[in-house]
């Protein structure tokens, strides 16, 4: 086809000896190191995978019914106010706990699910205020009627517990897998089973673990490792692209692992502004609370760092594919150029992911007119503080990690399409991809990336991606990049 080489089907010269083994090497170097690393998290796992056994733990559980009290569901029908003696049993005067004269009351009359009379459910005072609840709600509510000495106790016989909100979150999740799966394809589908294999080691190995006392630091970082690598390589396949993001993924993964044990240690984070962790710190002696919110911060960083190391190993190999000739040094400053870009948007991600899980903290701090410093130092932000700039380290310091491995990797195991011996392209061969494309493809050279249909002259002023801009570099793609993706082997 052009200057005496053999070419694929499009129009790609054949991978030379050393390019061969140039990539063979680099996976070796790859294999070696991820091997290892791999064999020895799944042994912690298997030694610290914990034993099941709730012996020493006592837990009174709220969703756990008394004799005669079940927790029925029901469609309200129609909401009324009135008088709170009015939720007692005809004849019934309201004592310390429970309703006195003159406080007004919502009621909702709900039709039963399993059937029966609508019955008259006491609506929660900060519910009816704050969020309110309207005919055709669906609630759960708790069924006191048949509990002997309730009536003589004054207490309410049907007491609103929770909305049901079984469709709309089933919904929401199916027009998330929807989208997802429409856009990504199976690698989307893929994405998908791999969260739930994700949430399988969070259940089944890490909550487990943390309750029965085994060392956070070591738990975090062997299921996280775990994580990652799962949902990693079954996402996004079995390619030196992938191990490349791997790589950065475990070296920030380490940096936030250490991060968090110091600041747990050092900013004294005990948990002790939570109701939650009051608690489990009642329930059971092995339950370290420092140790969970030690976990907690490493888990919480590990979608964004994920986020992060995956494009930014992918940017690396797309700038690549457009500039094959492009200098180790000139792939890692483009390549750098978008992962600050994606600095600078990942810390706004995290820093507002977090500012919305705490906002009602926030109103209240605001309310109380606390000066800011002693705000984001008390210990209901300061977990919140903390566990923003200890993820944001990791992700930040990974990025250039990640670049630099990826670009030696790729340099390594690239190979060069419509390539001379010498790396450059035969002027036969870029006649040929033009033949080919009907002179509209685009030919990438060591300096710019343009549209054959245009002269060198007539490009105009590029900044570098190698010399190229990148915008015109991806929307100058060459004909043969699917080609030289299945070349490189990925």
């Amino acid at each position: 086809m052009g200057a005496g080489h053999s070419h694929t089907a499009q129009g790609h010269a054949d991978p030379t000896p050393q390019a061969l083994v140039a990539r063979k090497k680099a996976n070796l170097i790859l294999a070696a190191i991820l091997i290892p690393l791999t064999l020895l998290t799944l042994v912690a796992m298997a030694l610290l995978w914990p034993s099941g056994s709730k012996e020493g733990i006592t837990l009174a559980s709220p969703y756990a019914a008394a004799p005669g009290v079940t927790f029925d569901t029901g469609k309200i029908q129609r909401v009324v106010t009135g008088s709170c003696m009015d939720a007692l049993p005809q004849g019934q005067t309201g004592t310390d706990a429970a309703p006195q004269q003159g406080s007004e009351c919502t009621f909702a009359f709900t039709d039963p699910d399993k059937g029966g009379n609508p019955v008259k459910v006491v609506i929660n005072p900060d519910v009816a205020k704050s969020h309110g609840v309207k005919a055709g709600d669906n609630i759960r509510y708790l069924n006191l009627s048949k509990v002997q000495g309730a009536e003589a106790q004054g207490t309410p016989a049907y007491v609103f517990v929770d909305f049901v909100r079984t469709l709309p979150i089933i919904f929401l999740a199916v027009l998330y897998a929807v989208v997802v799966i429409a856009v990504a394809r199976w690698r989307g589908l893929r994405a998908l089973i791999g969260l739930v294999g994700a949430y399988g080691v969070l259940v089944s190995f890490m909550l487990p673990g943390l309750v029965e006392g085994k060392p956070p630091l070591l738990l975090a970082l062997v299921g996280s490792t775990v994580i990652m690598i799962g949902v990693l390589y079954f996402a996004h396949g079995f390619s030196a692209r992938t191990s490349t993001a791997l790589l950065g993924t475990m070296f920030g993964l380490a940096i936030t692992a250490l991060l968090a044990a110091w600041a747990t240690d050092a900013a004294n984070l005990a948990g002790v502004g939570s109701h939650d962790s009051a608690t489990l710190a009642n329930i059971s002696g092995n339950i370290s609370i420092s140790g969970i919110i030690l976990c907690g911060l490493i888990i919480s960083g590990l979608g964004v760092l994920n986020d992060v190391t995956i494009t930014q190993s992918s940017a690396v190999w797309e700038l690549w594919e457009l500039a094959p000739e492009t200098s180790a040094r000139q792939l890692f400053t483009s390549a750098m150029r978008i992962g600050r870009d994606h600095i600078a948007s990942t810390v706004y991600t995290i820093a507002f992911a977090y500012a919305g899980a705490a906002l009602p903290v926030l109103i209240l701090v605001m309310l109380y007119e606390r000066p800011l410093g002693d705000a984001l130092t008390s210990a209901e932000l300061s977990e919140e503080v903390i566990r923003t700039l200890v993820g944001s380290v990791g992700l930040v310091l990974a990025i250039p990690v990640t670049t630099l491995i990826a670009v030696l990797v790729v340099k390594a195991t690239g190979i060069r399409a419509l390539g001379t011996p010498g790396g450059g392209r035969s002027a036969g061969s870029r006649d040929a991809v033009m033949r080919s494309t009907g002179g509209t493809a685009a030919v990438a050279s060591p300096a710019v990336v343009f549209p054959a249909t245009a002269a060198p002259d007539d490009a105009g002023p590029r900044s570098e991606v190698g010399g190229a801009d990148p915008g015109d570099a991806f929307e100058a793609a060459p004909a043969g990049r699917r080609g030289r993706r299945a070349a490189a082997g990925d």
